[in-house]
């Protein structure tokens, strides 16, 4: 059985799937084949993200767990991006980390500029609404205009790998915010054993040993990303270029994004360039490539562009506030990104020079803040 997929015009999908033989129930087409998610996300009537069920991934079935590997690799070839159900992390685990983080931005705005990020090398700290405006121009002075003209309406807090021999997190004191420290090397240490799964599930499905990635993704250079997006009068989002966070693609491997009800996240269709929202489905990860990933894999993998705007049909004065988490999952900083040997066919040369991790992180990072 292929992936499920979530339509964004459930009525007009309804109709497709009749033709196609798929069975829709309140808004989720079951596709019968992958050829179908191929054709299916051509046209914006149609378009989704796919839904997997991602504890088949450790099923004791050789061909179960390579059938669920290959529905996850052609959600990237053809979306890069699916909603993993069955992930196994705890919703508790999830629900607490939601109230840690509100509990942080909830305190003065004195406490949290204490802990401000400042150097992209490390990574870490609180950044100030305003100060971040990611877009996929990598020219200084553009992001400067664009950040001055439109600045991205959210605040965050960033959190690394807590053992670093030369960067440190910028922890809130305890009396300040209770269990936030905690909670998040917890949350940041099942993020990382989430992500080996799924990278192991991405070797599997493209034909590559299972633990391939293993020893390139084992130091965890990643990045856990809090945020708050303040509610906001909704005419501002609805500006020219204006947004909670401008259209962009994340620079590691994977990103994994926990979202609340509130919604607002979009996702371009990589085949029409059309933004369609990624509705919060509950118990369920979304999961999108990343630029590394997409040029370690040549691009058969999508980096997709995505933003967070006013949630869909929202048409109220005040757009509500809104939170997520991110974790952004990176190969090792000095992993050398060069093309997958199954990712090149025969007589074909690779997009992309050799890239080392640290090094297209860090410019990438340099070039998005003030």
């Amino acid at each position: 059985m292929a992936a499920r997929y979530l339509s964004t015009t459930t009525l007009r999908a309804a109709s497709y799937s009749s033709a196609r033989s798929s069975r829709v129930e309140y808004g989720i087409i079951r596709l019968r084949s992958l050829a179908t998610l191929a054709e299916t996300v051509r046209s914006d009537a149609t378009f989704g993200i796919p839904v997997v069920d991602f504890g088949k991934f450790k099923s004791n079935d050789p061909a179960t767990k390579l059938a669920t590997a290959k529905e996850v690799v052609d959600a990237f070839k053809e979306v890069g991006f699916v909603y993993l159900s069955n992930h196994g992390i705890q919703d508790e685990k999830i629900t607490n980390a939601f109230k840690k983080s509100k509990q942080f931005f909830d305190l003065p705005e004195e406490k949290k500029v204490a802990l401000a990020w400042e150097d992209p090398r490390s990574n870490r700290g609180y950044v100030q609404k305003g100060r971040e405006r990611v877009t996929q121009s990598s020219d200084a002075q553009e992001i400067a205009n664009l950040r001055a003209k439109a600045p991205d309406y959210k605040e965050s807090m960033e959190i690394g790998r807590d053992w670093d021999a030369t960067w440190k997190n910028r922890w809130p004191q305890e009396q300040d915010a209770p269990g936030f420290k905690t909670t998040f090397l917890d949350f940041f240490k099942t993020c990382h054993e989430f992500h080996t799964l799924v990278m192991r599930s991405i070797a599997l499905g493209l034909s590559l040993p299972e633990t391939f990635f293993d020893d390139k993704i084992q130091e965890q250079y990643h990045n856990l990303r809090l945020l708050a997006y303040p509610s906001i009068d909704t005419r501002l989002l609805k500006e020219e270029g204006s947004a909670r966070a401008g259209a962009h693609s994340d620079y590691g491997t994977l990103t994994f994004v926990f979202q609340d009800s509130v919604g607002g996240l979009e996702v371009q269709n990589p085949h029409t360039k059309q933004f369609h929202a990624a509705t919060p489905i509950p118990g369920t990860i979304v999961v999108n490539v990343g630029d590394l990933l997409a040029r370690w894999s040549n691009d058969v993998l999508r980096s997709t562009l995505h933003r967070v705007v006013a949630p869909p049909a929202h048409n109220k004065p005040v757009t509500p506030a809104r939170q997520s988490i991110a974790f952004f999952c990176n190969p090792n900083g000095g992993a050398e990104i060069s093309c997958l040997p199954t990712c090149l066919k025969e007589g074909e040369k690779p997009k992309y020079p050799t890239v080392q991790t640290e090094e297209y992180i860090v410019g990438r990072l340099r070039a998005t803040y003030d």
